[in-house]
């Protein structure tokens, strides 16, 4: 019998491209005859048919199995994970430097800053560490982890094959020039430089065009007023920042966009470049961490955040249409190289490297572990059947602090 193969993760959303790609391996998965599960911490209500949570599947891996571990933050399943007997592989998509978001969400700034202490227990139990970009790989080598390879991002577009929404194209398929980012909308990606860009572009350029920031914004409300207010000071009319959008919303956003404008400082891999590759929009984008080798030649890169000169080239891609025309045919190209490796096989053989190799001897877990995962699950049942009688139990000392450092800051 085969073994099986899962992969377990924090959290499986909706549309980002981490959750993507899991979907894309449990199918390669599962077509070549394994068994395989999603095993989740927690998960995106629209996606949740499709996983297993954690404390479930603690009985359900043994030691034949592998787990296919994507680490991208600190969190329960994944230190349950390293506990388990199965064979691992780590899959990692990289953590945002904590100080991104000092003073603007709290927690993250905790979970960041734990994910990166926590990968760094993985070195000695992994049978194999990959990176979803050669940027991630390298730091992998440089934390120690040995071996290391490449899982190259082959993002699947399928969800960009839909009917775009008519009620976006009504809204902005005109006559406007349509500058458009989407990701989550999180210091680290710098929609604060976009406004002040557009705001160089509107001024000196374009009073006919319009700012699009397509991204999930939950939890981080503070942040997001931050860039209205900066919006009201700069006084440039035309930004919106729509949230999250369904898969029929992010086509139309793509069909009606002119320029996909990118200043992030902190990137693992950014598969929006790569959706606009697919979706034929020229990109500009900030030359940063892993954004260089994920165009591959394609789009225009900038070094300097200096407004009115990425303002000068905004307008020089969106007028000059010989130039965007070579943009474009770069664009072109650096995708057919993308989509040249075969992301299937290359799982695949992963798993037979993985299968065929000596496996690590498993490190030492703490005694008492698994007892405090079973209070854990415990307090976990009391918290969803008795929410009243959860919310009565003490509050632990650093969570208590960082909760008045909140309200402080408020």
């Amino acid at each position: 019998m085969k073994p099986k193969v899962h992969q377990i993760l924090a959290t499986l959303g909706y549309g980002d491209a981490i959750g993507n790609e899991v979907l894309g391996i449990c199918r390669t998965l599962r077509g070549a005859g394994y068994e395989s599960e999603i095993i989740v911490d927690n998960a995106d209500p629209r996606l949740e048919d499709l996983t297993v949570d954690y404390q479930d599947m603690v009985n359900e891996v043994g030691p034949d199995d592998i787990l296919i571990h994507h680490f991208s933050i600190g969190s329960r399943a994944s230190r349950t994970a390293y506990a388990l007997p199965a064979r691992m592989v780590l899959i990692y998509h990289n953590i945002t430097p904590p100080e991104f978001f000092l003073g603007v969400h709290p927690q993250l700034v905790k979970q960041c800053y734990h994910g990166r202490r926590e990968l760094t227990a993985y070195r000695d139990r992994v049978d194999l560490a990959l990176g979803d970009s050669e940027f991630n790989r390298q730091e992998l080598d440089a934390l120690g982890f040995s071996p290391t390879d490449v899982l190259p991002v082959v993002p699947d577009f399928a969800h960009l094959d839909v009917a775009p929404d008519q009620r976006v194209l009504d809204a902005y398929d005109d006559e406007w020039t349509n500058i458009l980012f989407v990701g989550r909308v999180i210091p680290n990606k710098r929609p604060d430089d976009l406004i002040r860009f557009f705001h160089a572009y509107k001024t000196l350029y374009n009073p006919r065009a319009r700012l699009i920031l397509a991204g999930a914004q939950n939890g981080v409300d503070g942040y997001v007023a931050q860039l209205h207010s900066l919006v009201a000071r700069l006084g440039v009319p035309d930004v919106y920042i729509v949230g999250q959008v369904t898969n029929a919303e992010l086509t139309a956003l793509y069909d009606c966009a002119d320029l996909f404008l990118c200043a992030s400082e902190h990137e693992g891999f950014c598969v929006p470049l790569i959706e606009s590759f697919y979706k034929r929009v020229p990109v500009l984008a900030y030359a940063a961490t892993a954004i260089p080798a994920t165009m591959d030649g394609g789009g225009v890169l900038y070094t300097e955040k200096d407004p009115v000169r990425v303002a000068a080239l905004m307008h020089a891609i969106t007028t000059d249409h010989a130039m965007a025309d070579r943009i474009l045919e770069a664009q072109d190209q650096a995708l057919d190289r993308l989509l040249a490796h075969d992301f299937s096989g290359t799982v695949l053989r992963f798993v037979d490297r993985v299968l065929s190799t000596p496996r690590k001897p498993l490190p030492p877990i703490a005694y008492d572990f698994w007892r405090q995962f079973k209070l854990a699950e415990e307090l976990e049942e009391l918290r969803q059947l008795r929410p009243s009688a959860f919310r009565s139990l003490p509050v632990a000392p650093e969570e208590s602090a960082v909760a008045d450092l909140s309200h402080r800051r408020e």
